[in-house]
């Protein structure tokens, strides 16, 4: 029970790595506030969490600013703190080379991307300072560290921003018992791939199909990695015992990062 007594904040978490995120964290004895677009696919994933009243859940949108604060705000309302924040929340549309990406497009990934992360952590810190104690998880990706896909321009650049601002975080606030710290997945099969994957794949002139084996046989496992990886590695970083790790950029994509 590494996450005994402390109450953790996950955005988009009713599906994908966020929900593993949460099932994880319960495991480990954390409360847990959990935010998705939808009410009811929030309540259904609370009932097959088996969470109780160990868990509430926000309906909410991540490309809006106050969304994202209110669900901190809850957070703290409802549990009296917040331990654990873990802007998982995230994505991209409009597929596109350079030339052609709308300018809906690049201020939605924004949005969806870098601002929510900035909004959520400003507004996460102002409790977690009160108590010198808090723990940062921001879910980059692995074209955070690198530029080998196209049309997704946006996506790429947001990512590599938040790994800026994960950095800059952990400078400011490691002194105040905060650490800060971004995993960066390589491809996981989640319901936003299969939803955003498709026109994905498109854009580049492949099939879906050829889209997932293209990130398969990048790996060194030559594999798709799985959200219980990614799990695995928040409940380190939210723990006592990751407390020493701080600014790092964590990659858990099967040996994909150049």
């Amino acid at each position: 029970m590494k996450l005994q007594g402390k109450v953790a904040a996950i955005t988009g978490a009713s599906r994908g790595i966020g929900r593993g995120i949460a099932e994880a964290f319960l495991a480990e004895g954390a409360k847990i506030a959990v935010s998705g677009r939808t009410q009811s696919k929030g309540d259904a994933a609370l009932q097959e969490m088996g969470a109780g009243d160990n868990a509430i859940f926000f309906a909410g949108d991540a490309r809006e600013q106050a969304s994202v604060e209110a669900f901190v705000d809850r957070t703290v309302a409802h549990f009296g703190q917040i331990d654990i924040l873990v802007n998982n929340a995230g994505g991209s549309s409009g597929f596109a080379a350079v030339a052609e990406l709308t300018d809906e497009a690049w201020h939605e990934a924004l949005n969806w991307n870098l601002n929510a992360t900035f909004w959520g952590t400003r507004r996460a810190l102002q409790d977690m300072q009160t108590r010198n104690f808090g723990r940062i998880i921001n879910i980059s990706s692995v074209e955070g560290k690198q530029a080998s896909k196209a049309m997704v321009s946006h996506y790429i650049t947001n990512k590599h921003a938040i790994n800026g601002f994960t950095k800059a975080v952990a400078f400011e606030y490691g002194a105040k018992g905060i650490t800060s710290n971004a995993i960066c997945p390589g491809a996981v099969e989640t319901d936003l791939m299969t939803d955003a994957g498709p026109a994905a794949a498109e854009s580049m002139g492949i099939t879906y199909e050829a889209f997932l084996d293209n990130y398969a046989q990048e790996a060194a496992i030559k594999r798709l990695n799985t959200v219980e990886e990614m799990a695995a590695v928040a409940v380190l970083l939210a723990s006592h015992e990751g407390g020493g790790i701080t600014g790092a950029l964590l990659d858990v994509n099967g040996g994909t990062a150049l």
